[in-house]
């Protein structure tokens, strides 16, 4: 008789010590489990199978919704820029530019080409930034102690300061020189000890070739100015000396004549991009006077647009009768070639 209730009391007493503690907070995460699984080893668990995967999964899930917007206003933003207005400088050329080489094709593409190289840096630079924020979160909820890795970070972040502090002036020189758009692909400049055409722009280096053919590599931090002979549009000016006794009016006027027959033709119509302009008297020396005249083209022609109008001018002189002033008599031979 004893016997039976301590043996029932002990078959009812065995399946409430299966229930989790837990059970008793109805709050928490282990109740819900409970309540809707009914396993007691899921409940008691639910945090390492159930609340920490589901932190993880959000992390990720967000990084990756983060990094799809971003990367999409990166590209709406450099299509606007590839697809925008002309230029104000080169509006005035679209009734005279014609053909493959027009340059507003040329400009088009250039303006491509920078926004295409802006976007990539800058989707790489948010996918970096996104990509690390996530990772760290995750570590955190995994359970890993950040703090030495933190301090790790920081040790090689200081060293590479220190030790590649050029490699980074120079990237982010690169990446003004790309956003300001101060020279491209096809480009002449003077970047002071090399000068020549722009073969390739990078992040860290821009390499050139001058008129001799030889190749300058010039790290982009050690650029401190730069002059860009072929960018919107070129001015091609000319001085021609003349004897002191010429009639100048008449000499500005034969010059003005010259650059306006060329301006009129056919063949140069998509070189030339405003009416040429005599200017007269530029200079007076013991060599004798120099008139001016100057004509705008575009980049590309200018070297042929002056070579061209030389010769012309020279022959006019020669048809008229305008005299070239003649060497001066024991004058040293630098005197000239100072001038």
């Amino acid at each position: 008789m004893n016997g039976s209730p301590s043996v029932l009391a002990a078959a009812d007493s065995g399946p409430a010590d299966d229930v989790p503690a837990c059970v008793d907070d109805p709050t928490t995460l282990c109740a819900k489990v409970y309540e809707l699984s009914g396993l007691d080893w899921l409940a008691t668990n639910a945090e390492a199978l159930v609340e920490k995967p589901a932190k993880i999964l959000l992390v990720v899930v967000l990084a990756a919704t983060v990094r799809l917007l971003v990367h999409r206003a990166v590209r709406r933003l450099t299509d606007r820029t590839a697809t925008g207005a002309v230029p104000t400088i080169l509006r005035p050329l679209r009734g005279r530019a014609t053909g493959s080489g027009d340059p507003l094709e040329q400009v088009a593409a250039r303006r491509t080409q920078r926004a295409e190289a802006i976007g990539s840096v800058l989707r790489s630079f948010a996918s970096f930034v996104i990509m690390g924020i996530a990772v760290v979160l995750v570590l955190g909820e995994v359970g890993i102690n950040l703090a030495p890795i933190v301090a790790s970070a920081g040790v090689v972040g200081v060293a590479l300061g220190f030790g590649a502090q050029n490699l980074i002036k120079d990237f982010i020189a690169g990446i003004g020189i790309i956003l300001e758009d101060q020279y491209g692909v096809g480009d002449v400049v003077d970047l002071g000890e090399a000068s020549g055409t722009v073969e390739a722009v990078g992040l860290r280096i821009t390499r050139l070739r001058d008129v001799n053919g030889v190749v300058w590599y010039a790290r982009n931090g050690e650029i401190l100015r730069v002059g860009n002979k072929s960018q919107g549009y070129a001015q091609v000016v000319i001085d021609m000396p003349v004897a002191h006794d010429t009639d100048l009016e008449r000499c500005r006027r034969v010059m003005q004549e010259v650059a306006d027959a060329m301006y009129a033709e056919d063949e140069w119509a998509t070189a030339l991009l405003a009416e040429p302009e005599s200017l007269g008297v530029e200079q007076i020396t013991a060599e004798g006077v120099f008139l001016r005249v100057q004509v705008r083209s575009t980049n590309a022609d200018q070297w042929r647009v002056g070579r061209e109008l030389r010769m012309r001018l020279k022959e006019r002189f020669v048809a008229e009768g305008i005299r070239t002033p003649p060497p001066l008599i024991g004058a040293a031979p630098t005197a000239v070639g100072a001038r």
